[in-house]
Protein backbone atom coordinates (compact mmCIF):
# COMPACT_ATOMS: atom_id res chain seq x y z
CA UNK A 1 0.00 0.00 0.00
CA UNK A 2 1.05 3.72 -0.86
CA UNK A 3 1.41 5.61 2.01
CA UNK A 4 2.36 8.62 0.01
CA UNK A 5 5.43 9.67 2.38
CA UNK A 6 3.10 10.70 5.30
CA UNK A 7 1.46 13.37 3.04
CA UNK A 8 -1.76 10.88 2.01
CA UNK A 9 -4.33 12.73 5.01
CA UNK A 10 -3.03 15.89 4.03
CA UNK A 11 -3.86 15.08 0.64
CA UNK A 12 -7.54 13.57 1.28
CA UNK A 13 -8.13 16.60 3.52
CA UNK A 14 -6.99 18.94 0.38
CA UNK A 15 -9.79 17.25 -1.64
CA UNK A 16 -12.33 18.11 1.05
CA UNK A 17 -10.91 21.26 0.70
CA UNK A 18 -11.11 21.60 -3.20
CA UNK A 19 -14.48 20.24 -3.14
CA UNK A 20 -16.05 22.64 -0.31
CA UNK A 21 -14.52 25.88 -2.37
CA UNK A 22 -15.68 24.26 -5.70
CA UNK A 23 -19.23 24.12 -4.13
CA UNK A 24 -19.58 27.28 -2.71
CA UNK A 25 -17.73 29.33 -5.39
CA UNK A 26 -20.65 27.94 -7.50
CA UNK A 27 -23.19 28.59 -5.40
CA UNK A 28 -22.31 32.36 -4.97
CA UNK A 29 -21.77 32.71 -9.01
CA UNK A 30 -24.64 31.42 -9.56
CA UNK A 31 -26.38 33.80 -7.69
CA UNK A 32 -24.22 36.61 -9.42
CA UNK A 33 -25.29 35.63 -12.68
CA UNK A 34 -28.98 35.50 -12.22
CA UNK A 35 -28.85 38.95 -10.65
CA UNK A 36 -25.98 40.46 -13.53
CA UNK A 37 -28.20 38.47 -16.51
CA UNK A 38 -31.82 40.34 -14.73
CA UNK A 39 -29.83 43.73 -14.84
CA UNK A 40 -28.83 43.28 -18.66
CA UNK A 41 -32.52 42.47 -19.35
CA UNK A 42 -33.52 45.24 -17.48
CA UNK A 43 -34.71 48.64 -18.98
CA UNK A 44 -32.20 50.70 -17.00
CA UNK A 45 -29.55 51.68 -19.71
CA UNK A 46 -27.02 52.75 -16.62
CA UNK A 47 -27.62 49.48 -14.95
CA UNK A 48 -27.12 47.79 -18.15
CA UNK A 49 -23.81 49.54 -18.56
CA UNK A 50 -22.38 48.60 -15.73
CA UNK A 51 -23.33 44.81 -16.21
CA UNK A 52 -21.58 44.85 -19.06
CA UNK A 53 -18.01 46.90 -18.00
CA UNK A 54 -18.23 43.49 -15.70
CA UNK A 55 -18.42 40.64 -17.48
CA UNK A 56 -16.03 42.61 -20.16
CA UNK A 57 -13.21 43.76 -17.83
CA UNK A 58 -13.74 39.43 -16.40
CA UNK A 59 -13.57 37.59 -19.28
CA UNK A 60 -10.57 39.77 -20.88
CA UNK A 61 -8.43 39.45 -17.91
CA UNK A 62 -6.80 36.02 -17.30
CA UNK A 63 -8.04 33.91 -14.45
CA UNK A 64 -4.61 34.07 -12.51
CA UNK A 65 -3.76 38.01 -13.13
CA UNK A 66 -7.60 38.44 -11.81
CA UNK A 67 -7.27 36.11 -8.89
CA UNK A 68 -3.99 38.18 -7.55
CA UNK A 69 -5.72 41.24 -8.15
CA UNK A 70 -8.38 40.75 -6.39
CA UNK A 71 -6.78 38.75 -3.10
CA UNK A 72 -3.94 40.98 -2.79
CA UNK A 73 -5.65 44.27 -4.10
CA UNK A 74 -8.74 43.27 -2.14
CA UNK A 75 -6.91 42.96 0.95
CA UNK A 76 -4.93 46.64 0.41
CA UNK A 77 -7.84 47.67 -0.27
CA UNK A 78 -9.99 47.04 2.87
CA UNK A 79 -7.50 48.10 5.36
CA UNK A 80 -6.56 51.27 3.56
CA UNK A 81 -10.30 51.95 4.28
CA UNK A 82 -9.22 50.29 7.94
CA UNK A 83 -7.01 52.99 7.91
CA UNK A 84 -8.95 55.60 8.03
CA UNK A 85 -11.41 54.38 10.26
CA UNK A 86 -8.51 54.20 12.58
CA UNK A 87 -7.25 57.54 12.10
CA UNK A 88 -10.49 58.74 12.85
CA UNK A 89 -11.41 56.86 16.29
CA UNK A 90 -7.74 56.46 17.43
CA UNK A 91 -7.53 52.23 16.99
CA UNK A 92 -5.28 49.99 15.30
CA UNK A 93 -7.18 47.65 13.79
CA UNK A 94 -5.91 45.24 10.66
CA UNK A 95 -7.54 42.78 8.45
CA UNK A 96 -6.01 40.03 7.65
CA UNK A 97 -8.16 38.60 4.26
CA UNK A 98 -8.86 34.91 5.22
CA UNK A 99 -7.40 32.53 1.83
CA UNK A 100 -10.46 30.53 1.77
CA UNK A 101 -13.18 32.93 1.79
CA UNK A 102 -11.11 35.13 -0.94
CA UNK A 103 -10.85 32.19 -3.06
CA UNK A 104 -14.38 31.10 -2.79
CA UNK A 105 -15.15 34.86 -3.48
CA UNK A 106 -12.68 35.79 -6.08
CA UNK A 107 -13.62 32.73 -7.69
CA UNK A 108 -17.56 33.37 -7.55
CA UNK A 109 -17.05 37.00 -9.12
CA UNK A 110 -14.89 35.38 -12.46
CA UNK A 111 -17.50 32.61 -13.27
CA UNK A 112 -20.57 35.19 -11.71
CA UNK A 113 -19.22 36.66 -15.33
CA UNK A 114 -19.63 33.46 -17.18
CA UNK A 115 -22.83 32.38 -15.91
CA UNK A 116 -24.80 35.99 -16.73
CA UNK A 117 -23.93 35.54 -20.29
CA UNK A 118 -25.72 31.26 -20.14
CA UNK A 119 -28.66 32.93 -17.63
CA UNK A 120 -29.30 36.45 -20.24
CA UNK A 121 -29.22 33.51 -23.51
CA UNK A 122 -31.48 31.07 -21.28
CA UNK A 123 -34.19 33.57 -20.65
CA UNK A 124 -34.19 35.03 -23.90
CA UNK A 125 -34.76 31.38 -25.46
CA UNK A 126 -38.33 31.19 -23.42
CA UNK A 127 -41.05 31.56 -25.33
CA UNK A 128 -42.62 35.18 -23.92
CA UNK A 129 -45.95 33.69 -24.66
CA UNK A 130 -45.11 31.28 -21.81
CA UNK A 131 -45.61 33.96 -19.23
CA UNK A 132 -48.40 35.68 -21.23
CA UNK A 133 -50.29 32.61 -20.28
CA UNK A 134 -48.92 32.58 -17.05
CA UNK A 135 -50.52 36.18 -16.34
CA UNK A 136 -53.61 35.19 -17.77
CA UNK A 137 -54.03 32.71 -15.44
CA UNK A 138 -53.79 34.92 -12.74
CA UNK A 139 -50.17 34.29 -11.58
CA UNK A 140 -47.96 37.19 -9.84
CA UNK A 141 -45.05 38.25 -11.55
CA UNK A 142 -43.18 36.48 -8.60
CA UNK A 143 -45.46 33.34 -9.09
CA UNK A 144 -45.02 33.46 -12.91
CA UNK A 145 -41.18 33.29 -12.93
CA UNK A 146 -41.04 30.84 -10.20
CA UNK A 147 -43.42 28.05 -11.98
CA UNK A 148 -42.83 29.12 -15.25
CA UNK A 149 -39.89 31.00 -16.58
CA UNK A 150 -37.36 30.09 -14.33
CA UNK A 151 -37.74 25.66 -14.79
CA UNK A 152 -38.08 26.63 -18.80
CA UNK A 153 -35.18 29.15 -18.70
CA UNK A 154 -32.79 26.24 -16.85
CA UNK A 155 -33.65 23.82 -19.05
CA UNK A 156 -31.42 26.05 -21.83
CA UNK A 157 -28.95 26.94 -19.33
CA UNK A 158 -27.96 23.48 -17.70
CA UNK A 159 -25.26 22.74 -20.32
CA UNK A 160 -23.81 25.94 -20.25
CA UNK A 161 -23.89 25.98 -16.49
CA UNK A 162 -22.31 22.48 -16.41
CA UNK A 163 -19.62 23.58 -18.91
CA UNK A 164 -18.75 26.68 -16.57
CA UNK A 165 -18.54 24.73 -13.24
CA UNK A 166 -15.84 22.05 -14.98
CA UNK A 167 -13.91 25.34 -15.83
CA UNK A 168 -14.45 26.61 -12.18
CA UNK A 169 -13.94 23.41 -10.44
CA UNK A 170 -10.16 22.91 -12.64
CA UNK A 171 -9.85 26.74 -12.00
CA UNK A 172 -9.49 26.16 -8.16
CA UNK A 173 -6.07 24.52 -8.52
CA UNK A 174 -5.10 28.78 -8.55
CA UNK A 175 -6.10 29.26 -4.76
CA UNK A 176 -2.73 27.29 -4.31
CA UNK A 177 -0.73 30.81 -5.22
CA UNK A 178 -2.48 32.85 -2.29
CA UNK A 179 -1.49 29.81 -0.05
CA UNK A 180 -4.98 28.25 0.67
CA UNK A 181 -3.64 24.23 1.66
CA UNK A 182 -5.76 23.12 -1.32
CA UNK A 183 -4.93 19.27 -2.73
CA UNK A 184 -2.76 20.87 -5.78
CA UNK A 185 -0.87 23.00 -3.14
CA UNK A 186 -0.38 20.03 -0.40
CA UNK A 187 0.74 17.64 -3.77
CA UNK A 188 3.33 20.61 -4.85
CA UNK A 189 4.73 20.80 -1.66
CA UNK A 190 4.95 16.82 -1.26
CA UNK A 191 6.14 16.70 -4.89
CA UNK A 192 9.59 19.36 -3.94
CA UNK A 193 10.10 17.67 -1.02
CA UNK A 194 10.01 14.43 -2.23
CA UNK A 195 10.75 14.58 -5.72
CA UNK A 196 8.27 12.36 -7.23
CA UNK A 197 5.78 14.21 -8.81
CA UNK A 198 3.86 11.24 -10.57
CA UNK A 199 2.97 9.86 -7.20
CA UNK A 200 0.94 12.97 -5.83
CA UNK A 201 0.04 14.98 -9.27
CA UNK A 202 -1.53 11.50 -10.43
CA UNK A 203 -3.87 11.30 -7.35
CA UNK A 204 -4.87 14.39 -7.95
CA UNK A 205 -5.45 14.55 -11.18
CA UNK A 206 -7.92 11.38 -10.32
CA UNK A 207 -9.05 13.10 -7.37
CA UNK A 208 -10.31 15.95 -9.78
CA UNK A 209 -11.70 13.15 -12.75
CA UNK A 210 -13.80 11.75 -9.69
CA UNK A 211 -15.21 14.84 -8.70
CA UNK A 212 -16.83 15.60 -12.53
CA UNK A 213 -17.99 12.25 -12.43
CA UNK A 214 -20.34 12.93 -9.62
CA UNK A 215 -20.89 16.21 -11.38
CA UNK A 216 -22.06 14.68 -14.43
CA UNK A 217 -24.52 12.53 -12.62
CA UNK A 218 -26.17 15.33 -11.09
CA UNK A 219 -26.48 17.34 -13.85
CA UNK A 220 -27.91 14.11 -15.65
CA UNK A 221 -30.47 14.13 -12.75
CA UNK A 222 -31.52 18.08 -13.14
CA UNK A 223 -31.78 17.88 -16.99
CA UNK A 224 -34.21 14.89 -16.58
CA UNK A 225 -36.18 16.78 -14.03
CA UNK A 226 -36.56 19.75 -16.09
CA UNK A 227 -37.16 18.06 -19.10
CA UNK A 228 -40.27 16.65 -17.49
CA UNK A 229 -43.32 16.93 -19.10
CA UNK A 230 -41.32 18.48 -22.07
CA UNK A 231 -41.04 15.34 -24.41
CA UNK A 232 -44.26 13.76 -23.56
CA UNK A 233 -45.78 16.98 -24.44
CA UNK A 234 -43.63 17.07 -27.50
CA UNK A 235 -44.78 13.62 -28.70
CA UNK A 236 -48.48 14.68 -28.16
CA UNK A 237 -47.78 17.59 -30.60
Amino acid sequence: MIDFHGYGWRLLGGALLTAELAVLSLVLALMIGLVVASIKLSRSSVLRGFALLYTTIIRGVPDLVMMMLLFYGGQIGVNMVVDQFNSWLGTNVFINVNAFMAGVITLAVIYGAYMSETFRGAFLAVDAGQMEAARAYGMSGWLAFRRVRFPLMMRHALPGINNNWMVLLKSTALVSIIGLSDMVHIADQATKATHQPFLFMVPVGLGYLAITSVSELAVRWLRQRYDAGFHTAKRGA
